[in-house]
């Protein structure tokens, strides 16, 4: 059975300055609209199946919570929530309140923030391999559990297992994919540095 230590590594790499008090309020800043930025390109790739789309957007908030934090992972992606009621940034045509209003989708976009918070504050402390992809699980669960809540009322589904199959047990091996990819990335980075 794994211990905490098996989750924990002792020693900060560079990539890690980011989400790490001494790090200057310009470079927190930077990272906080890169992060939104690429959120913003992530979303214009996407295909839809359903009523929610298959996008990029998660790949980049779990790698905003790495990256820079919790704290600073969820000004990203509050960033990036704010843009689109401006400007078209979110996956579909739509931006704006009515987009909000009538986007089955828009339970995921009000769960990005709280799933960027749960991920960068668990790999705070979970700074291993196998820490980084249990601190990314938890923030797919929080986005996906305000998703499926949103799309249960959006949508007009049935019954909650309907929502369920459509919300989240058709990304689920497609999330999983995402998560080991941004924790491998994230691993290699931090060799590197």
């Amino acid at each position: 059975m794994p211990t905490l230590n098996a989750i924990t590594a002792p020693a900060p790499a560079a990539i890690d300055a980011l989400h790490r008090q001494q790090a200057t309020a310009l470079a927190q800043a930077v990272g906080i609209v890169l992060f939104a930025t690429l959120t913003a390109f992530g979303a214009q790739v996407r295909i839809y199946l359903w009523e929610v789309p298959i996008t990029l957007q998660t790949i980049f908030i779990y790698g905003g919570g790495l990256c820079l934090g919790g704290r600073n992972g969820l000004l990203a992606a509050l960033l990036y929530l704010a843009a689109g009621l401006v400007l078209p940034v979110y996956a579909g045509d739509g931006f704006g309140l009515s987009h909000w209003m009538s986007a089955p989708s828009a339970g995921y976009l009000l769960g990005m923030p709280l799933a960027a918070l749960v991920a960068g504050s668990l790999a705070r402390r979970w700074n291993t391999g196998p820490g980084r992809v249990l601190a990314l699980t938890a923030g797919s669960l929080a986005l996906f559990a305000c998703g499926v809540v949103w799309l249960h009322f959006a949508a007009g589904h049935a019954s909650w297992l309907e929502s369920l199959d459509k919300g989240f047990f058709r990304f689920v091996t497609i999330d999983a994919a995402k998560i080991l990819c941004v924790a491998a990335l994230y691993q290699l980075l931090r060799r590197l540095g």
